[in-house]
């Protein structure tokens, strides 16, 4: 878990030229389409008569499902843009799927913290899927007939009340006249919010200092010190549930040396540490020193290193590994961390991303050296938003039965 990675929070645009007529506040009753990456849903609005591509536009839309005919407001477009950006604002023919929002503050207009409140959570949990099964197609190479994407899910982890008062760290910002609240999605613009209905009762704010959190994986505990304003997965049940997986994944032996890239405070080192015993190796690489120092201390049976990741694998040479987590952030390892992983000719390599598009384009470049995915699971560590972090297994077909 990186240290350099936050939870995840609505992008703000950046500054845009304008290209021609601006088609901002215009409403266009719609069909909405597919579900698209990023917590939107593809439609297509008709400017003017015709049917040529020219006469239309792509819109991505939030707070809609796929099939429904809603009424979208356009909150970014001019007439030059290749695609717009719209909210459902009323609905003229629901989907099965849709629910209220149990928040007041999830809507068009409101907090953009929250995707699809509008949608009932199994819902959410396949919209998640299709998204990871998409990339994984398109950008990953993979077959939309593979028996893993066919049969993948998004699993819930406990924790959660129904996708709700999951999130442990909370940040608000000051709001107008006092009190706090939360960004409009893609604005500086600050609503009121009185109860985040996904923060836990309890949530901290990031703070100096360190704190202390405790995992329990098949009856094994361990003990994290993490920086207060450092990264921690902000779902109680994440570190159980990735800890699980990636070992489930890896099955380390005794004597195995693994090693754990952008590896945080140490959460997955220390289980690979109890794994490969006194006789193996364990390796920690992570970008940000405060963590890198807290690794060293929260896992003293590991060698840490701290640095940038492709310049650290860089200087270690040829030095071969067994087991490789990557736990990179949302924008992947890209290409020269996976080649320099490759070149160590693992046996496994456990993938855990955040981002299924990032982890598509990773896939990809592993495929290119023969590395194959062999296993995938996705956990819903951010209900209510259409974030989900998956484990991938890769490794070369020769050792398919190591």
């Amino acid at each position: 878990m990186s240290g350099t990675r936050r939870p995840p929070r609505g992008r703000r645009p950046r500054p845009k030229v304008a290209k021609g007529e601006s088609y901002v506040g215009r409403r266009f009753e719609v069909e909405v389409g597919p579900v698209a990456h990023g917590g939107h849903f593809v439609a297509r609005v008709q400017i003017e008569a015709g049917t040529s591509r020219e006469s239309s536009r792509v819109v991505f839309v939030r707070h809609a499902l796929p099939g429904e005919h809603v009424v979208v407001e356009i909150t970014e477009g001019t007439a030059g843009d290749r695609f717009w950006r719209g909210d459902a604002v009323s609905v003229v023919s629901a989907a099965a799927e849709r629910v209220v929002p149990p928040c007041p503050y999830a809507g068009p207009g409101l907090c953009g913290g929250c995707d699809f409140q509008h949608v009932a959570l199994p819902a959410q949990r396949e919209l998640k899927a299709t998204v990871l099964r998409e990339q994984l197609v398109r950008l990953g190479g993979l077959s939309a007939e593979d028996p893993l994407l066919a049969d993948l899910v998004v699993e819930a982890v406990p924790g959660d009340v129904d996708g709700l008062r999951w999130r442990t760290r909370q940040r608000y910002v000051a709001a107008p006249g006092g009190g706090r609240g939360m960004r409009k999605y893609r604005s500086h613009e600050v609503i009121p919010v009185a109860d985040c209905l996904i923060a836990s009762p309890d949530a901290r704010e990031p703070a100096p200092g360190t704190i202390v959190e405790r995992v329990a994986v098949g009856g094994v505990e361990h003990t994290f010190e993490v920086a207060a304003d450092g990264f921690w997965q902000v779902h109680p049940g994440a570190p159980e549930a990735l800890v699980s997986a990636v070992l489930e994944a890896l099955s380390p032996s005794p004597g195995d040396s693994a090693l754990d890239l952008y590896a945080g405070v140490g959460l997955f080192s220390a289980y690979l540490a109890d794994r490969v015993g006194p006789f193996g190796q364990v390796v920690t690489v992570e970008g940000d020193r405060t963590a890198s120092a807290l690794a060293a201390s929260n896992v003293p049976s590991a060698e840490a290193i701290a640095g940038d990741v492709s310049t650290v694998l860089a200087d270690l040479g040829e030095r071969p590994f067994d087991l490789v987590v990557l736990d990179p952030p949302r924008e992947g390892a890209r290409r020269a961390v996976v080649e320099a992983v490759v070149a160590r000719t693992p046996r496994k390599v456990a993938y855990v991303a955040c981002d299924p598009a990032a982890l598509a384009r990773d896939v990809a470049i592993f495929a290119e050296h023969g590395y194959r995915l062999r296993s995938l699971r996705a956990f819903d560590l951010f209900p209510m938003t259409h974030h989900v972090e998956a484990v991938a297994l890769l490794t070369k077909a020769a050792s398919d039965l190591l």
